[in-house]
């Protein structure tokens, strides 16, 4: 039983050695496409990058939309009964600008990215892996890394704080329904308060959150297609994992810059 264990320690070690090694080559592969595009030696094609914008950016804007406003409207919600008895309705603003603002923008846009963006990325390059499409781009000398994974690295890592922004407008709007309507503000009262307490670095913070966000959900949703198995089943695994692997990674990520912030005093 013991020789058993020791065997079993030692293939998930040699395992997880391995896995580890393949995201640091991806990711090696990844910094230096991104390298080449600055010294002119990758090149994206104008097209098929325009419609990964259209793609990531455009067509995810109504769900945002709706997932921004329900934002707002939960946490102006949540704080109104409280705000009422306390007689301050007025600091329905800061609650909900400055939270929104900060993170909850940027870590809400960012999980509606894993389940949409970062599975799709996961399951075309798994199709592609699949249809041996990808052996195909190798055969023909052309690194597999440039020509598919760095264009929607790209898109997303360029999108995600644009719809950061996005979310942080409609969440301060689904707020300020909740200010009207319940709380008895009028919007003027509500829109100059929110210019008050919102200030630039409130955008900043989220903002970065925002930018490293969309490159750990880029690389996630990349790996995972690129690491996907031969067979139809595995692709659904792959986005699966995309989506698991993104949203635990933005969670850290998030933490991990909220102490940062802190430590800095934003």
């Amino acid at each position: 039983r013991i020789d058993e264990r020791a065997l079993m320690v030692g293939t998930a070690v040699m395992d997880n050695g391995t896995a580890a090694v393949e995201v640091l080559a991806f990711v090696g592969e990844a910094c230096a496409a991104f390298a080449g595009l600055f010294t002119g030696r990758v090149r994206i094609r104008g097209p098929q990058f325009g419609l990964l914008l259209h793609e990531v950016g455009v067509r995810a804007l109504p769900i945002i939309t709706v997932v921004g406003t329900l934002m707002g409207l939960i946490l102006a919600f949540g704080a109104a009964i409280q705000l009422r008895q306390l007689g301050v309705q007025i600091f329905v603003a800061d609650l909900v600008g400055i939270s929104v603002s900060q993170e909850v923008g940027a870590l809400i846009t960012a999980i509606v990215l894993s389940g949409r963006t970062g599975a799709a990325f996961a399951a075309q390059l798994g199709s592609m892996q699949v249809n041996e499409e990808v052996d195909a781009l190798t055969t023909a000398g052309i690194p597999p890394v440039q020509f598919l994974v760095l264009p929607r690295m790209l898109a997303l890592i360029l999108m995600t704080p644009l719809l950061t922004i996005y979310a942080d407008l409609f969440g301060m709007v689904g707020g300020g329904l909740v200010a009207v309507t319940m709380l008895d503000l009028s919007l003027t009262t509500y829109v100059t308060r929110l210019i008050q307490v919102v200030t630039m670095t409130d955008f900043v913070m989220g903002l970065v959150r925002a930018s490293v966000f969309g490159v750990l959900i880029a690389l996630a949703g990349c790996l995972r297609g690129m690491q996907c198995g031969r067979s139809a089943s595995a692709v659904g695994l792959a986005a699966t994992s995309a989506v698991v692997t993104s949203i635990v990674l933005t969670i850290i990520a998030d933490g991990l810059l909220s102490v940062i912030f802190n430590v800095l005093r934003l």
